[in-house]
Parts: structure tokens; C-alpha cells; sequence
């Protein structure tokens, strides 16, 4: 049996004084295989990231190594100074972040910097590093390596952007790989495409990979080792296959119990209530100042979409990013204008409204945004963020305040959170908390874009069970936006599929799961990471 390439020991990170515990890993032991590709999981404040940067030397300054080492190469790298890292970095140990459009330099072609991994270790003439870079561009399946390279970060879309950072961290072929969450902000088949990249490039190489996920579909697909950790401490590992069907700790259990099923449940369609949202013709075209290589293009976002949502029913959009689904979302709710077409809310032409009628008007139908820590204002407390619509539509202070703590109440909330800031509450709650404003508008239809798509399995789970109570209780329509199939199947009662602007096939959830029609939707399915992996230990 071949030796480890990475050794961690014991490994503790401090957390600074104040915060809620005192370390952020905690007594870390694992071993890193060369050739395997080891799965770190857990939820949100786990440790599994940091462990990462302590693997990369790329620690906060804000904590601190208080035990422990990492071995690698002979070497312990939590001793090394800065100038021993840049040595190694890159070299020996690379990695790719989760969102490649902020790990890129936007103002530098791609090439420059897949070329710039040569420059910084003094490596190749430039001549050589120009043509290593397309080499690299084509190994990792960009499209036209020799103008792609040439093309900026934004002229990229996102998994072309994750290829171009694996092509940095490939660069100088390194014996570890570090993936810290690469494929969460993608769709499902370009997320399919990026692991079977990662999979042929490490069984190619012979890489040791360390894998950060929070997603049990991704690790049944490409992990030889799985690690679950849960507070800055390893609860369990082992064999991929041991883990997941087979596992120990009553934690990992409890993720795996919270995955949701590709299997939706047979539910009863919704025929009697009333329509709350009917979408006809709907169409929305951008024309754009320079493509890939600088040539005009006209888009067509969205094209003669139409579809009735009715009263106590989710509708999902699904597809792949750009099949118009968000703008879809952004049409109906009036956040753009379209080209043609209508949006009804009951009997009311909501696009033919003036600026004074659809102000009064566009409480009835709200949206639940996907970045609960981007969408509240940090400024303001809770009780005045969720309170704040209704008083601007002429509800006195008093009653919007009481019913804002109602709402707390409502999605899961103590009356406590009201006098506090956002900043003082996890993913998951803030998502509660962002749903409790749009209720505050008493609206009849919701609008979830990818409202859940941020959050940890667990969690995920619980703001999808508020939402479905939510609309039992109140009768709320809601229109349902993800790329995430198995959310989609856990939630929605039918599914209309968007392909590059259109929608293929609508039916009811599980009877498009069960027998998807368009070859697309076919597609989708096959896509899924873990598709075969049941939700749950068998």
C-alpha cells in the first residue's frame, strides 16, 4: 500500500476570542492518498475550508495554529515562511475557489493568466508559456483554445470560467489538488462535465485531490474517501462506499437523511383554485455591444413563454444558467419590462399598470431572493427590514412592527431576533428571515430564485419544509426557480422545463421524472450528480 502524500496531525485552528467556539478545526487528523480523491463534508462553519487554506497557506491572519502539523514532501507547511510557500504553491500544491469570477483578475486575458503560472515560478520563455496556455486551454475542454485565450473572465460563461482555473492549477503539474467547492454555482450538466474533468485529469496525472463539498450527490460521484466534520472536528471516515451506505456517526446520518430524493411524490394536481399568475406570450431580447471575439449579438432571453399558477401550487423553472429562466422570474415580477406579451395576477393586467397603480400593486406578488446575505440591509434590524414594506404602503408602524414579529414567529424565529442585525444570524436563518418580508406584503404569489441553492443540505432542507407548510397554510401560489433537480423534486408540484429561452415540457413532478418526454429534460436527469445515489443510508 502506497504511503501517504499529505499527513495531518492533530491539526487545531483557534477561532479569535469572542466567537462562538473556540476553535475552527479541532484535533484534524487525515491522510491524503496519492491517486485518490478524498471528499471533505459538513455543513457551514464545519471547518472543512479552513483545513483547506491550512493544507494551501492560505490561513486568515485572523487564526491561528495552536497545534498540530501537516506533513508533506518532508516537510511540516505549517512551519514554512512566505518565501518557502511560493516554492511550493502552485508548484506542488494548487487550487481551484469556488467562484472562478472572483478568483480571476478581470482585466487579464485568460491566457496571461494561465501563462502568468510560468512567469511567477521563472519558468519558460514567454514564447513557451503563450503556447503551454492553449495547451492547457484544450486539455481542460475550452472551446477554440486559440481565441479563447484571448477572451476575458466575463466573456466566459461560469463553467468555462471553472475550466480556466483548472487549467491555472494544472499548470505547473502539481502532486495535490485543493477544490474548494467548484462546482456549487453551477447547473446540473455543466457540473456533471466539471466532475468527470477533475476525475480524467486526476486519473491521468495521478493527483491527490482534496475535495470540499457540502453537496452528497458530488462525493458519491467522485470520491475514492469520504471525511464529515461537523464543528471543526471529524466525526467520521472512510471508503466512500462505507460512508454513505453504511455510515456511523448519527450526524452523518442526519445529512444524508436531509439530501433530497431524485423520487418526487406522487401529489394531487392542484385543479380548483384559482389562477393567481398567468403568463402568456412573454418574450425579452437583449442586444449586446461585443460577443466572445467582439461581433455584435442579439439574445433572445426569453421567447413566447406562457404558464397559469394557480392558488395553493409551486410551478419550478428549471434548466441550465441562460435558458432564461431568472429572467423569466424578472419579467413576471416586473423587475424588467418585456417586449410583449402579458403577466396576470387573478383578473388584473399587472404589465399594463402605470408607475402609481404597479407600486400599489406589486405587494401582491413578491420575491425571496438566492443570497440571503446580500439581499438585507445590514444597517437595519430585522423588525425593520421585514416591517418596512408594509409601512411604506400606508400600514401604521405599530401593527406592521407586531405583525413583523408575528412572522418571526411564523418561519421559525424567537420574538429576540426582531432588535438584532442581519450579521448576527446564520445562512439559514437569514433565508427565514427573507421569507418573512416577502409575507409581510401578504402577496398572493411568491417568486423563489434559487432561494435555497446557498444553503447546507440540512438547512436546505428545513427552509424547503417552511415553504411547502407556508403554502398549504396560506394558499400561496409560488413560482419556483432551480437548477437543482432534486429540489425541484422535492418541492414543486409540476415543472416546466426552459431551454435557451423556451419552455420544452411541463408536466406534473413526478410524472416528468418518472418519464421525461424531451430529449433535454432527459438530459437534465442524466446530469444529476449522484443520480443513482439514493437519499439517505440504504
Amino acid at each position: 500500500m502506497s504511503e501517504p502524500i499529505v499527513r495531518i496531525r492533530n491539526l487545531t485552528l483557534a477561532l479569535p476570542r469572542g466567537a462562538d467556539r473556540p476553535h475552527a478545526v479541532e484535533d484534524l487528523s487525515l491522510d491524503l492518498m496519492p491517486g485518490k480523491i478524498l471528499c471533505v463534508v459538513g455543513e457551514s462553519g464545519s471547518g472543512k475550508s479552513m483545513s483547506a487554506y491550512a493544507l494551501t497557506g492560505l490561513l486568515p491572519e485572523a487564526l491561528a495554529v495552536a497545534g498540530g502539523e501537516i506533513r508533506f514532501e518532508g516537510r511540516d507547511l505549517l512551519r514554512l515562511d512566505e518565501r518557502a510557500w511560493r516554492d511550493i504553491r502552485g508548484r506542488r500544491i494548487a487550487m481551484i475557489f469556488q467562484e472562478p469570477m472572483t478568483a480571476l483578475n478581470p482585466v487579464m486575458r485568460i491566457g496571461d493568466q494561465i501563462a502568468e503560472m510560468f512567469e511567477a515560478h521563472d519558468l519558460l520563455t514567454p514564447r513557451e508559456r503563450r503556447e503551454r496556455a492553449v495547451a492547457l486551454a484544450g486539455e481542460v475542454g475550452l472551446p477554440n483554445p486559440e481565441q479563447i485565450v484571448r477572451s476575458y473572465p466575463h466573456q466566459l460563461s461560469g463553467g468555462q470560467r471553472q475550466r480556466a482555473m483548472i487549467a491555472m492549477a494544472l499548470a505547473l503539474e502539481p502532486a495535490v489538488l485543493v477544490a474548494d467547492e467548484p462546482t456549487t454555482a453551477l447547473d446540473v450538466t455543466t457540473q456533471a462535465q466539471i466532475l468527470k474533468l477533475v476525475r480524467d485529469l486526476q486519473a491521468r496525472r495521478g493527483m491527490a485531490v482534496l475535495f470540499i463539498t457540502h453537496d452528497f450527490g458530488v462525493v458519491a460521484d467522485i470520491a475514492d474517501h469520504v471525511a464529515v466534520l461537523q464543528r471543526g472536528r471529524l466525526v467520521e471516515s472512510g471508503p466512500a462506499e462505507t460512508v454513505l451506505r453504511r455510515p456511523q456517526a448519527a450526524y452523518t446520518r442526519a445529512l444524508l437523511a436531509a439530501v433530497p430524493s431524485l423520487t418526487p411524490p406522487e401529489r394531487a394536481p392542484v385543479t380548483g383554485a384559482p389562477v393567481a399568475l398567468a403568463v402568456a406570450g412573454l418574450a425579452k431580447t437583449y442586444a449586446t455591444a461585443g460577443g466572445l471575439f467582439g461581433k455584435p449579438r442579439v439574445v433572445a432571453a426569453v421567447k413566447d413563454v406562457g404558464f397559469d399558477l394557480r392558488r395553493g401550487e409551486t410551478l419550478g423553472l428549471v434548466g441550465e444558467s441562460g435558458s432564461g429562466k431568472s429572467t423569466t422570474a424578472r419579467l413576471a415580477i416586473r423587475l424588467i419590462e418585456p417586449d410583449r406579451g402579458t403577466v396576470r395576477l387573478g383578473s388584473l393586467d399587472f404589465t399594463a399598470l402605470g408607475p402609481t397603480r404597479l407600486r400599489d400593486e406589486r405587494r401582491r406578488i413578491q420575491m425571496i431572493f438566492q443570497d440571503p446575505f446580500a439581499s438585507l440591509n445590514p444597517r437595519r434590524t430585522v423588525e425593520q427590514i421585514i416591517a418596512g414594506g408594509p409601512i411604506a404602503h400606508g400600514t401604521p408602524s405599530r401593527r406592521a412592527k407586531a405583525r413583523a414579529r408575528e412572522l418571526l414567529d411564523l418561519v421559525g424565529l424567537p420574538p429576540t431576533a426582531a432588535e438584532r442585525y442581519p450579521n448576527a444570524f446564520s445562512g439559514g436563518q437569514r433565508q427565514r428571515i427573507g421569507i418573512a418580508r416577502a409575507l409581510a406584503m401578504e402577496p398572493d404569489v411568491l417568486v423563489a430564485d434559487e432561494a435555497v441553492s446557498a444553503l447546507d443540505v440540512s438547512v436546505q432542507a428545513q427552509v424547503l419544509a417552511l415553504l411547502e407548510d407556508l403554502k398549504t397554510r396560506l394558499g400561496i401560489a409560488m413560482l419556483f426557480i432551480t437548477h437543482d433537480l432534486r429540489v425541484a423534486a422535492t418541492i414543486c408540484d409540476r415543472i416546466a422545463v426552459m431551454h435557451r429561452g423556451e419552455i420544452v415540457e411541463t408536466n406534473r413532478t413526478a410524472a416528468l421524472f418518472r418519464a421525461p418526454e424531451h430529449p433535454y429534460t432527459q438530459s437534465l436527469l442524466a446530469a444529476v450528480p449522484g443520480a443513482s445515489f439514493a437519499a439517505g443510508p440504504a
